[in-house]
């Protein structure tokens, strides 16, 4: 029996808006009806999929959310599961939103964020007292600002709080979210040196150790997997740097042995949406890491926990019980 989960960070709703097609610049389209919403970050969706996997687990959120009808929502659906210790949540000002403008045409979405609450998390917000875990899991890294500044002696604030968390005897995990620019080199490195698990995509992967694993024409490297792998863990990861990606999971554990999975063989039609994969992906594996798993099974739940996602059009309404995720990876394993 696992020690529990700590999941901190971002906490967001998402307002999902169908309109007919993009507009050009300084035109107009109309928004039509079937305006929804949904919670979703890193929070939300890693912590709601970790409850469905094992409705025993002992699980605490920590974020910083508004006092107002977004907040009110994420309490409630977080709520839902009576596992969840929402002590720990803040709610002050405006949440954390993300407009999704969904083209009914292309399938294609654009978003537009807004920070909120989200975007004054800190570790001061943080009660380690009454962090009850084994695992204390944050995310994400380029999209939490006052914790991704510089800071003297750690390189960043992210780094700073998670070394606190290790110093309190807590496996530290992370996850990243995806962006342009040169940020990744100045934020996610200096973090790493305080990681036990690293759970990333593989174009995070890409920008953080520089090896091309993604090419233009959407050419996936496989036989790059390991050389990234083995730079995450240069920087500074202990236990287990995992890449994942649609073809697959990589992972290198706790004594540098190299596992590769690929995905699961999906029946025509089966996927109804890809917004929440990743974090269930993230979910499966620090499952098996907090049950006592090794890497390889705890890959095969992750990718089997992100096809679980991948049924379904929002981030967690897909997500089943430990045994029936496995049943599906058994079921449609190449």
């Amino acid at each position: 029996m696992g020690k529990g989960i700590c999941i901190a960070g971002n906490a967001l709703v998402d307002i999902l808006y169908p309109v007919n097609g993009y507009p050009n610049r300084g035109q107009l389209v109309h928004i039509e009806d079937g305006i929804d919403r949904a919670v979703g970050g890193a929070v939300c969706n890693c912590i709601v999929d970790l409850a469905k996997l094992d409705p025993e687990m002992k699980l605490t959120a920590v974020s910083r959310i508004g006092a107002d009808a977004e907040g009110d929502l994420l309490m409630q659906k977080l709520g839902e599961h009576k596992n969840i210790d929402l002590s720990n949540m803040i709610r002050e000002g405006i949440s954390c939103f993300t407009a999704v403008m969904n083209d009914i045409q292309s399938g294609e979405r654009t978003f537009f964020t807004y920070l909120g609450a989200n975007g004054l998390f800190t570790e001061d917000d943080i009660n380690w007292d009454n962090i009850d875990a084994g695992i204390f899991h944050i995310g994400y890294i380029l999209l939490l600002n006052k914790l991704d500044q510089p800071d003297d002696e750690y390189g960043s604030k992210m780094a700073r709080l998670l070394h606190h968390a290790q110093q309190r005897g807590l496996k530290t995990s992370i996850d990243v979210v995806s962006e342009a620019g040169d940020r990744f080199t100045r934020f996610v490195p200096p973090a790493m040196k305080y990681t036990d698990y690293c759970i990333i995509n593989e174009l995070e992967a890409e920008q953080t150790t520089g090896i091309k694993l993604r090419e233009e024409d959407g050419t996936l490297h496989t036989d790059r997997m390991e050389a990234a792998l083995k730079a995450m863990k240069e920087m500074g990861v202990s236990t287990w740097a995992v890449i994942h990606a649609p073809e697959g999971g990589w992972g290198l554990d706790e004594n540098n042995n190299y596992v590769t999975l690929k995905s699961l063989k999906l029946p025509k039609g089966y996927i109804k949406g890809s917004v929440g994969a990743g974090d269930a992906f993230c979910a499966g594996v620090l499952y098996g890491a907090d049950k006592g798993y090794d890497l390889e099974h705890s890959i095969r739940l992750g990718i089997a926990s992100a096809a679980c996602s991948l049924s379904e059009a929002n981030a967690t309404d897909g997500m089943r019980p430990e045994a029936e995720v496995m049943k599906l990876y058994e079921t449609l394993s190449c």
